[in-house]
Parts: structure tokens; C-alpha cells; sequence
């Protein structure tokens, strides 16, 4: 499981340095992709077989072929160079809006990888109503 939040820069090369603490976890091979909200998303090989499996469980809808075509064509296999850094492609880097200063946050099954300004925005917008989602998601089912 991934969880926490690391401040981060990329270098000029597109590089980024992935905390030691989750190299582990992710392993050897992983594969980056667009996310929703404007980040990028980073699976684990496992993670990302059992996503696309379920994919293709999906109905032959537009919505479906729209949103694999979004998911699918950024997706880039990738593993770290020996320094523990990743190379993000240019596509995604513009995506995500990713300058300089980005912040790489544990979701779970997944890490998010954020423009520290968009991470902000995402923070501010939505700490007032987080409450409210947690008792809508939750229904008192989860003490949080």
C-alpha cells in the first residue's frame, strides 16, 4: 500500500527521484500514465496487469474506448536509473503540468505525481468539504 507525501523536483532532463521508501514497493518495472484530476499516475507491473484485465471486461461503449484511449496511449513502461530517478516523457510532463517543484503522493494502489501548484489548488479547494465526502462515502461504516 501506497501512502504518504514527498516534495520533489525534476531536473531538466525530465528526471525525478522517487523516495527510497517506496522503490521498493513499486519494483523493478512500472508503468506511468495520465491520471484524473490533472496528475499522473504510477502502477506497480502487477497492479497495472490487473487494470488492464479489467479493461478489457469493459463494454465496447464510447465512453470506454474514450477513456482507454485516454489512459492507454500516455501509459509508458519505465524502471529507475541508478540514482533511483525516473524519466518522464515530455507528453506527460505537459499533461501534469510538471515545472520544477512536483509532489508525489501514495494513493493506495497507486502513487500521484502532482505540479506542487496544482496539488495546492486540489488541497484548498477541497480540505473545507472533506469532511462531508468522508460521511457520504463512509456512512458511519468507518471511523476515520
Amino acid at each position: 500500500m501506497f501512502m504518504g507525501e514527498y516534495h520533489h523536483t525534476i531536473d531538466d532532463k525530465g528526471r525525478l527521484t522517487i523516495p527510497s521508501k517506496i522503490r521498493y514497493e513499486l519494483g523493478e518495472i512500472f508503468v506511468i500514465t495520465r491520471g484524473l484530476d490533472g496528475c499522473l499516475f504510477v502502477y506497480p507491473k502487477d497492479e497495472w496487469i490487473n487494470i488492464i484485465g479489467k479493461y478489457k471486461g469493459l463494454p465496447n461503449t464510447k465512453d470506454a474506448r474514450n477513456f482507454m484511449r485516454f489512459f492507454l496511449s500516455g501509459a509508458v513502461e519505465c524502471e529507475f536509473d541508478k540514482q533511483g530517478r525516473i524519466n518522464i516523457s515530455s507528453p506527460l510532463m505537459k499533461y501534469a503540468d510538471l515545472n520544477k517543484e512536483c509532489v508525489i503522493i501514495g494513493v493506495n494502489d497507486r502513487l500521484e505525481v502532482w505540479s506542487k501548484d496544482r496539488w495546492e489548488n486540489f488541497i484548498n479547494e477541497n480540505e473545507d468539504s472533506l469532511s462531508d465526502i468522508a460521511d457520504n462515502l463512509f456512512a458511519s461504516n468507518l471511523n476515520i
